[in-house]
This record gives structure tokens, C-alpha cells and sequence, in this order.
């Protein structure tokens, strides 16, 4: 059956490499990509579930972001150093 594809140029590169180093035909490697791609058992989209764990922080430095935490921590670092 004939069809007309619209490809990304870049993916359109790729297949063409991946044609001609496997020495096969544009129509064999596209359609063993999609055969495999259609194949796929696995959801892309499933959700993961990350358990959170107890890392000691502070109290007061919970919900900060990793960007607030770090400014925090440098500052009471830069105390300390003061105070010596």
C-alpha cells in the first residue's frame, strides 16, 4: 500500500543513516520502526511513584526549594566561618 509521510527532517536524517548502514531499504527500516513502536507493551506516559524519605532537614527549611535550601545553608556556613 502507498502512503505519503510528512517526517521531521532530523528524523528523516536519522532513518536514512540507519538505512544505510544496515544496507536495507528507506520502506524496510521505517517499517520495522514502526512494528516495534507499535509492538511497545510499556505506556510512555505511565506514572511512577517516588517514596520520600526522611533526610533530616530542619524544620524550618521544609518546602524550600533546593535553590532556597542551598542559599540558606551557604549563609549559615559563611556564619560559622565568621565566628571563628
Amino acid at each position: 500500500m502507498r502512503t505519503t509521510l510528512n517526517i521531521n527532517d532530523a528524523l528523516l536524517r536519522e532513518l536514512r543513516e540507519l538505512a544505510r548502514q544496515r544496507k536495507r531499504s528507506m520502506r524496510e527500516v521505517i517499517e520495522e520502526t514502526l512494528r516495534i513502536g507499535l509492538s511497545a507493551t510499556e505506556s510512555p506516559n505511565k506514572a511512577v511513584r517516588i517514596k520520600p524519605f526522611d533526610v533530616g532537614i530542619k524544620p524550618a527549611y521544609r518546602g524550600m526549594s533546593m535553590n532556597q535550601l542551598y542559599d540558606q545553608l551557604e549563609g549559615e556556613e559563611s556564619l560559622k566561618v565568621a565566628e571563628e
